[in-house]
């Protein structure tokens, strides 16, 4: 096993959530919806707004491992300082490079499987039903939006969700243009959205008007949680960090993967008769496919 980051606060939540009390999950999900900026108010105020007493707030706080509310304060803001890194600042590439090129290929390959691991057994199976209920629903329309480097993922997602299913559409092209695709947006349509950190400003403002509008967002995010997370229907944070000064998209990618698999299988009759059509639009023989 490679050397992993201490998990966010964000995670250990959800790696408890089963374990707290009723009374202690209210502020738990409200430091969720509004992460992290909910737990850097006064411990009064995070009570008045989880509708929950000072002490439970300070019972969370030491069942997620710390001693006190203002250690937990300072991990927050220690998070926020991360979410926000550039290539410039991260330190893996100063380490990889300290160790020099013998088996980078190696350790690398472990951090991946070390993040794909810990991403995945972390993520609840009923969240990962619901999106494939979602994306494979077809009296809805689904929308697929990525930023700068998460564009092309989201462009692998909808290039086989145009294969399995109608109505899927990709918002690409200049942002200016974007607004055009939330017009005719409403409460049966669903927004598959990926944002990682140094979270993009346009892709998180479309993300508020198509929610605004009543559509059902799905979010595909980091350790850190990206803004969208408060207006987000399900979120899916994944670890992205590898010896490298570039974030890796290898988990997003794998769980993309997973959804495809899980969205052709739910009705693979439909989705049969679909492809089948499609390869003989193609040219092909009945008999070959």
């Amino acid at each position: 096993m490679t050397s992993q980051p201490p998990r966010t606060i964000a995670e250990e939540i959800r790696r408890i959530f089963d374990r707290l009390t009723p009374t202690e999950r209210k502020p738990a999900q409200a430091l969720l919806v509004n992460y992290p900026l909910a737990g850097l108010d006064t411990v009064a105020k995070f009570a008045s707004q989880s509708g929950v007493s000072g002490p439970t707030i300070l019972r969370l706080v030491g069942k997620l491992g710390f001693s006190g509310y203002a250690d937990f304060q300072r991990a927050l803001r220690e998070e926020l300082e991360v979410r926000l890194q550039s290539p410039l600042a991260k330190t893996y590439g100063k380490e990889a490079a300290g160790k020099g090129n013998k088996d980078f290929l190696g350790r690398f390959a472990a951090a991946v499987r070390d993040n794909i691991e810990e991403s995945l057994k972390s993520l609840p199976g009923s969240e990962f039903e619901a999106a494939i209920r979602l994306l494979a629903d077809r009296k809805r329309t689904v929308h697929v939006l990525g930023g700068r480097f998460t564009g092309a993922i989201a462009a692998y997602l909808y290039a086989h969700l145009r294969v399995l299913r109608p109505n899927v559409h990709l918002v690409e092209g200049h942002s200016a243009t974007w607004r055009e695709d939330i017009l005719d947006m409403g409460r049966r349509d669903v927004l598959a959205v990926f944002d990682i950190r140094r979270y993009q400003g346009e892709v998180v403002r479309f993300a508020e008007q198509a929610a605004g509008r009543g559509a059902t967002v799905v979010l595909f995010t980091d350790q850190w949680l990206s803004p969208i997370s408060r207006l987000a229907k399900h979120t899916f944070p994944v670890r992205i960090d590898v010896p490298s000064r570039w974030d890796s998209a290898a988990v997003i990618l794998t769980l993309v993967e997973a959804l495809i698999a899980g969205v052709s299988e739910r009705h693979w009759h439909q989705v049969k008769d679909r492809v089948r059509t499609l390869e003989v639009l193609k040219g092909l023989k009945s008999s070959d496919v």
